[in-house]
């Protein structure tokens, strides 16, 4: 038999027995948990599918869409009552999305859109550009007005890095002393981001400042500025992870824009456990969470993409 038989086999046999224990079955599909925004989406949104009674089933597609098509068939296999996802790519998740609707298990999308309404049941996403907005103008305060920079972008395939770098764009190029010498994906990657930003400053060695479509890329340019002794580069990044925070606390990078990954996931779980026990969360498909300036001023108080009040 081939391993994939015996894979479906054993998944069945699995979903058979919860069934018997009498608890519905979860799953949580999000990119990979070396990224920490994503491995907390999917402890809030274990942690509260378990609290609401489910069984869960937490699976990484390290946005790669055809392994995630592939997961969708495990969870399908396993008779998952409800997908909660941040999906491998908007055009791309469609027809996995899709796939899981017609097999009568709803999808509701957390931090990604996909390119299509009217497939999941609900995509609650961060406010992107708005969020942008902060770390923008917050950039450009940093800067002074004035100075060359670099903008790291996220993977092209994914929505949030075009709005982001809009968002961004639409503060930042309305000051003519602002100059942006380069603009480069490092695809949401620490280890890409630091080649990129070590290739940028050779290029370019009179930058003042780096804007980040996240805080992985963010991290990654820092550190590849310190190993070139340029601490007096200013960075910002977008996320409100840990790592970042504590840069701030150390005088290293100077902002972040919180989007909280670990709540927006817990309500995607809440939304998907009314769903299932009354045929509509109440909410329109589309949904937007506002986010947060992170910066010296507030960094104590972050806490895994959780500020507290």
């Amino acid at each position: 038999m081939k391993t994939s038989h015996l894979l479906a086999a054993a998944g069945l046999l699995l979903g058979l027995v919860a069934s018997a224990q009498g608890k519905d079955l979860i799953a949580i599909i999000t990119p990979s948990h070396d990224n920490p925004f994503f491995k907390a989406e999917s402890v809030g949104a274990e942690k509260r599918a378990k609290e609401l009674g489910y069984d869960t089933l937490v699976l990484v597609h390290d946005d790669d869409a055809n392994k995630q098509n592939e997961l969708f068939d495990t969870a399908i296999v396993r008779k998952a009552k409800a997908i909660i996802l941040d999906n491998a790519g908007s055009e791309a998740s469609v027809a996995a999305v899709a796939k899981a609707r017609k097999a009568g298990i709803p999808a509701f999308l957390i931090d990604r859109e996909i390119s299509q309404t009217g497939i999941a049941v609900t995509q609650i996403v961060s406010n992107n550009y708005q969020g942008a907005q902060l770390g923008a103008e917050e950039f450009v305060k940093l800067m002074g007005e004035k100075g060359n920079y670099v903008e790291l972008v996220g993977r092209e395939a994914d929505i949030n890095a075009g709005v982001r770098s809009k968002g961004y764009h639409d503060v930042i190029d309305k000051f003519e002393g602002l100059h942006m010498v380069a603009h480069q994906s490092a695809n949401w990657s620490q280890p890409e981001a630091f080649k990129k930003m070590e290739s940028i400053l050779q290029a370019n060695p009179d930058i003042k400042g780096v804007i980040s479509g996240n805080d992985t890329m963010a991290m990654g340019a820092w550190a590849a500025l310190k190993a070139a002794k340029r601490t007096d580069v200013i960075v910002v990044g977008f996320d409100g992870s840990n790592d970042v925070r504590d840069s701030i606390r150390k005088g290293g990078i100077k902002a972040t824009v919180l989007q909280p990954a670990y709540r927006q996931a817990q309500i995607a779980v809440e939304q998907a456990d009314k769903y299932l026990k009354t045929g509509s969360t109440g909410q329109a498909e589309k949904q937007l969470m506002d986010c947060v300036l992170i910066n010296g001023k507030n960094a104590a108080k972050l806490e895994t993409f959780t500020l507290a009040k």
